[in-house]
This record gives structure tokens, C-alpha cells and sequence, in this order.
């Protein structure tokens, strides 16, 4: 029984049963597999995102945002005339969270490669591109940079998966694939 202590106190000197053997050897050879699944997976397969993260100050971002939308800025959308930007194909496109948006909205060309600047302005958000199913944490006073290639157009939407506050479910962005 559990609640007393061990007729033989040096336990681990005892003889294992069989099935304990079994169920051991299957568990460290499963652990085995896992591990090299995952070595495997990270070198060939292509869901990984490769990041980089670096050190910014808030506003310091926020100005470079705000001057790259206004360079690339080819229409607005919604009520709050939100500016779709349109980066060169190959290029840098930038994006923050705020409380409660994703802000600029991107337009991005199908087959083309970017690297996509994603920071907060205020505090802790999540950056989720559904359908893709692709999930960052983004942190304030960090720049995140991922390398994407969008391999199929249409409208993808950005949404802040951790919770930031009252507006949060409301905490909603675009990203336009065009051929």
C-alpha cells in the first residue's frame, strides 16, 4: 500500500516484472521517436517559422509603422478609414497591435516572400492568421520577424488570441493574398 513505507527499503534493487520491462522499453522507445520526429520536422518540414526578435521601444516602432503605411498605403477601408498597404513584393511589411485592432491591414502578392514586423503597442496580444493557423505571442517593447510566403489567395484574418482587455473579442485584422 501506498500509505506505508516498503517492506524492503532498498525498492529499486528489486527485480522488475515483465510487463513492467514491456511498458518501460515501449515508453523510452516512443520518447525516442518523438524526439527525432521533432528534429526531423524542424529541418524538413515547412510550418516552422523562423523568427527573430529584437529589443524596441514602442513609439520607436510605432513611427516606423505608421511611415511605412503611409509609403505603401494603396486605399482605406471601414468607418475608421484603416490604410491597406500594398509592401514591394520580396520586401519588409509591418503590422502592430494595439488595443483593440491590428493595424495597418496588408495586401500581400501570392508566391512572394516578405518579412513581417509584428510588435505591440501596449501590452501582451496574440497574433493568429486563420485559416493558416499560424500563432505568435506578441510582446511590447519586442519586435517579432517572421519570414512568410503566401501560397494561396483570398482574405486571412488576423486575431488576437490572449486576452488583452474588454475589447478583445473585437480585436480583428486582414491580410489580402492577390494574385
Amino acid at each position: 500500500m501506498a500509505l506505508t513505507s516498503p517492506e524492503n527499503r532498498l525498492w529499486w534493487k528489486e527485480h522488475l516484472h515483465g510487463v513492467e520491462i514491456v511498458w518501460i522499453s515501449i515508453a523510452f522507445l516512443w520518447g525516442l521517436v518523438m524526439f527525432f520526429t521533432m528534429i526531423y520536422w524542424h529541418i524538413a518540414g515547412e510550418q516552422n517559422l523562423s523568427n527573430e526578435a529584437y529589443r524596441v521601444a514602442p513609439e520607436e516602432y510605432g513611427k516606423r509603422v505608421e511611415a511605412f503605411a503611409e509609403k505603401y498605403k494603396v486605399r482605406e477601408e471601414g468607418t475608421t478609414s484603416i490604410p491597406v498597404v500594398r509592401p514591394p513584393a520580396g520586401g519588409d511589411a509591418y503590422m502592430f497591435g494595439r488595443l483593440w485592432e491590428w493595424w495597418p491591414i496588408l495586401e500581400l502578392q501570392k508566391g512572394q516572400s516578405y518579412r513581417l514586423h509584428l510588435s505591440s503597442m501596449d501590452w501582451l496580444h496574440g497574433w493568429s492568421l486563420q485559416p493558416a493557423n499560424i500563432n505568435i505571442e506578441i510582446h511590447p517593447n519586442y519586435e517579432m520577424i517572421i519570414t512568410i510566403k503566401p501560397d494561396q489567395t483570398g482574405v486571412f484574418g488576423v486575431i488576437c488570441n490572449e486576452y488583452c482587455g474588454v475589447g478583445h473579442s473585437q480585436m480583428v485584422g486582414r491580410i489580402y493574398v492577390v494574385d
